[in-house]
């Protein structure tokens, strides 16, 4: 069943062949600087209120400051690279209408994803390109549209879920568990699930952190469903391709406060591999694993690390289900030091999930016990000062790696 769901599918009934007329609209170790050898990741413009404005101003000054790379002139050389340049949002949407044109039974529901654009614009003008049953505008009923999406996947189309907000499929819960995960299985392998579920998530005020941040771990624990968070522009095209293109339910998160982030993507088609870490920084005195808007967080506090002496290697795991325990691994033998930031929930989060996966497999290599930065397990604020108390800060991240390098 091929099934995209974005929030962060046409009638079961439609043909395969009717979707695509506009009429139916391991190295050795290493001692760090001066120390032993043995110390050892709403609603579209319109309809945000103005606190969410200030969260995406907010989200702007995080990015632009947060650049820690070796090459550090290469941030400054971006402009001359060949490509054109994209906002999160708009790399989204590039690569749905790729493979929209691509595939004729690849289509969207949610609500609002028709004429009005998606609540976040990713589905501009794809209804007009498209028609009105390849992208579908629903009723607001979670549950119903959900499993609409998954009926469709059912019958050979490769729908795209769009739940507005990754928070609001608690509503639809029975029917990614029950359905989406499981049918493959329960039918014998007689039926594929290639559905893509997506939508932004990650803002407390105004959509509830706490929801978004506990369906990373709700989500974790349904057998038969792949997970992935875009952080980038580049990786936010290149993943909604590959989940499009996946022959396995698979789960995209988004984090509202990314989409205005710009980055340079290449002209030529290209498309990321679901269960890959990206290597953000290479580094060999700590590895330190994260995703979506907290790599932002980690990058700013590397600066403060590389000042201090120290050398982290940061990875973007990408792939919440399952990790990419080939590249963690690599980097875990290399360090020997672990540190985990996310945004998730503490407990029951990916990090715990992460943490018990690297000792399973990579215990004898550690020097130091792994350290996970996680949100705390409680309702997010709507005070901004607050929040910000909840959520892992830069400064939290230097303390931590500066604990583990003792």
């Amino acid at each position: 069943m091929a099934t995209v769901s974005q929030c962060f599918g046409a009638a079961a009934a439609l043909s395969v062949s009717s979707v695509n007329s506009r009429k139916l609209h391991l190295p050795s170790r290493r001692s760090l600087p001066g120390r032993k050898a043995s110390f050892f990741v709403v609603r579209s413009d319109a309809g945000v209120s103005s606190g969410s404005n200030s969260k995406a101003r907010r989200a702007d000054q995080l990015i632009t400051n947060a650049v820690a790379t070796k090459a550090d002139g290469a941030a400054a050389s971006t402009a001359s690279k060949p490509g054109h340049e994209l906002l999160l949002f708009e790399a989204l949407r590039e690569g749905l209408e790729e493979e929209m044109a691509r595939d004729p039974t690849v289509c969207v529901m949610g609500e609002d994803v028709g004429h009005y654009g998606g609540s976040y614009k990713v589905t501009k003008g794809l209804a007009d390109k498209y028609g009105d049953l390849r992208v579908l505008d629903t009723p607001i009923a979670e549950n119903s549209f959900t499993g609409m999406g998954i009926g469709a996947a059912m019958t050979g189309l490769r729908p795209i879920i769009e739940g507005m907000n990754m928070g609001f499929l608690l509503l639809a819960f029975n029917q990614i568990s029950n359905n989406c995960g499981m049918l493959h299985y329960t039918s014998g392998g007689q039926f594929k699930i290639p559905v893509v579920i997506r939508g932004p998530g990650g803002v407390g005020r105004q959509l509830g952190a706490e929801h978004s941040q506990r369906l990373e771990s709700y989500f974790q624990s349904i057998p038969g469903i792949q997970m992935v968070a875009c952080s980038t522009p580049y990786n936010a095209k290149g993943l909604m391709k590959a989940a499009i293109r996946s022959d396995n339910p698979v789960i995209l998160f988004e984090h509202v406060l990314l989409y205005n982030l710009k980055e340079r993507i290449p002209d030529e088609e290209y498309v990321c591999n679901l269960e890959e870490a990206e290597m953000v920084r290479p580094g060999e005195h700590v590895t330190i694993l994260t995703y979506s808007r907290m790599r932002y967080h980690v990058m700013q506090a590397a600066k403060t690390l590389v000042n201090k002496g120290y050398d982290p290697e940061v990875i973007d795991i990408r792939s919440l289900k399952p990790f990419d325990l080939h590249t963690i691994g690599n980097s875990v033998k290399k360090t020997h030091r672990v540190l985990i930031v996310e945004e998730c929930m503490r407990t029951g989060g990916i990090g715990a999930s992460l943490t018990a996966a690297i000792t399973e497999n990579f215990h004898d290599y550690l020097d130091a016990p792994i350290i996970c930065l996680s949100s705390q397990d409680v309702p997010t604020p709507y005070a901004a000062t607050l929040e910000e108390v909840t959520v892992v800060q830069p400064a939290q991240i230097v303390t931590a790696v500066e604990k583990l390098c003792q």
